[in-house]
């Protein structure tokens, strides 16, 4: 049984920096494709970043340059650090087996607020 679980979210400021973390059980993260989306209120999940067991990443245009998804496979934990975080950042993000009918985890929550 596969198993994700997000920490690490909360209330930040803008300009603020949040490191995300999800711990996995049941699959090796290091050979699954591994991604990061988000929700904000009335819109649609979104791709935020990706990792590919190579090593490739790629990002959504919003966060290029201030995210950074990366993993520790002696943890079997993927992280997505992100930085200069502004109100459109606020949403649940969610750790996800990016295949299809791939595991999500429950969501954590970021606010980005004065």
């Amino acid at each position: 049984q596969v198993q994700l679980v997000e920490s690490g979210g909360g209330l930040v400021q803008p300009g603020g920096s949040l490191r995300l973390s999800c711990a996995a059980s049941g699959i090796i993260v290091s050979v699954r494709i591994m991604a990061w989306y988000r929700q904000a209120p009335g819109k649609q999940r979104e791709l935020v970043a990706r990792l590919t067991p190579g090593g490739s990443v790629n990002y959504a245009d919003s966060v290029k340059g201030r995210s950074t998804i990366s993993r520790d496979n002696s943890k079997n934990t993927v992280y997505l650090q992100m930085n200069s975080l502004n109100p459109e950042d606020t949403a649940v993000y969610y750790c996800h087996v990016d295949q299809i009918g791939g595991s999500w985890g429950q969501g954590t929550q970021v606010t980005v607020s004065s």
